[in-house]
């Protein structure tokens, strides 16, 4: 087992960074697999290829580990759209409940699959400005729902859904989780879920083309596979001169062969997490976020995302007066802080390598805002 300490040496980056929520920058870890691998490559001795192609395995038992899905039931995806656009594809009929709130990965999957498929109705949610909920859900779902879709943690809020919920309130309907936001630093309840996907770029640190979807059986017997390549058979070799059906499992939902550096990439850092424990990062990312909180108030800045640590991740979003958020968000950049700032709110996300240096700048960002004011 790997401590909290040893996991946080893996962090990288320069201090100051912030914007986990964005992209995390690769961890040791992903760094030293990315050039091992290259490295054998390059040198392209006999069975390199072969032995390349294993890490698909590899990386499936890394998903299975954190999420819980058998790895039978997991396929790798170059991001978490892709694996969204292959959920909502494959849904055969009836209303998908959603809110038009989330991120785009989200709305436009369900938006394109009903505009070229014909066979859903994507319905929107009514949260009244606020985050999906259960009783959001129990309030408009309809005999004609077959699927719900959500974000684990909204990415403008730093929500976290209660998925176990909103389970209880959607009985038999498929639910899809987008988990990106939170997966790898939440300790989720994924079982619940019948499509679970995510991109690796984000908290768990293993770069851009990298991601996963983890189907249940029930989704496996419900979603058609539209968009599967040659890859995606149950074939035991290339075929040439034929077209054969999707192999009946996660496989189905592949096009071509996966990049085997990615997928290293990406097992190496989920097996980082798993070595320290998700229930381990969870709180170490909760402890920084608090302190986010605790600078925060202190300094008379408001803050619009949940302060239940039951309904938060790693996203601090702050909201100050219209008039004074370029103050903030110059003084940040002033002192090195790097956060995401949008047109009404500045996005903090820390992570568990957020160390007292990153504080000491944030606080001192801070310092000069209010001095300012």
């Amino acid at each position: 087992m790997t401590t909290i300490e040893e996991f946080a040496r893996g962090f990288g980056e320069e201090p100051g960074y912030l914007d986990y929520g964005r992209v995390g920058p690769v961890s040791r870890a992903v760094r030293a697999e990315l050039t091992g691998q290259y490295d054998i490559l390059g040198k392209a001795r006999f069975g390199t290829v072969e032995r390349m192609h294993a890490e698909d395995e590899r990386v499936r038992s890394a998903v299975s580990a954190v999420t819980g899905f058998p790895a039978g039931q997991i396929s790798f995806q170059p991001n978490a759209t892709s694996g969204l656009m292959h959920a909502a594809f494959g849904l055969t009929g009836g209303e998908v409940l959603l809110s038009l709130a989330e991120f785009p990965s989200v709305t436009y999957a369900a938006a394109r699959a009903a505009q070229a498929m014909h066979v859903i109705t994507p319905t929107w949610l009514d949260t009244a400005g606020g985050p999906v909920t259960p009783s959001h859900i129990r309030e408009q779902i309809t005999g004609s729902t077959s699927a719900v879709m959500v974000s684990l943690v909204d990415s403008r809020t730093g929500y976290l859904a209660d998925i176990d919920g909103i389970r209880q309130v959607i009985g038999d309907r498929l639910l899809i989780v987008d988990a990106i936001q939170g997966f790898g630093v939440v300790d989720a309840p994924y079982e619940v879920a019948d499509v679970v996907v995510s991109g690796g770029q984000k908290w768990t640190r293993a770069g851009w083309g990298t991601g996963f979807l983890a189907l249940s059986e029930r989704a496996i017997d419900h979603l058609t596979p539209v968009f599967s390549g040659w890859s995606a058979t149950s074939a035991a070799t290339q075929t040439w001169d034929e077209v054969i059906e999707p192999a009946h499992g996660a496989k189905a939902f592949t096009v071509s062969n996966p990049d085997p550096i990615a997928e290293a990439r990406f097992a190496a850092a989920l097996e980082e997490v798993a070595a320290v424990g998700v229930r381990r990062i969870a709180d170490a990312v909760s402890e920084r976020a608090e302190r986010v909180i605790d600078l925060a108030d202190e300094f008379a800045i408001p803050v619009s995302s949940s302060r239940n640590t039951a309904e938060r991740a790693g996203i601090v979003v702050l909201e100050p007066l219209p008039e004074q958020l370029t103050a903030l968000s110059a003084s940040l950049f002033n002192h090195g802080v790097t956060a995401s700032v949008r047109p009404t709110t500045v996005r903090i996300s820390v992570h568990a390598g957020t160390g007292e240096d990153t504080l000491d700048m944030l606080r001192a960002a801070f310092t000069s805002y209010a001095s300012a004011a």
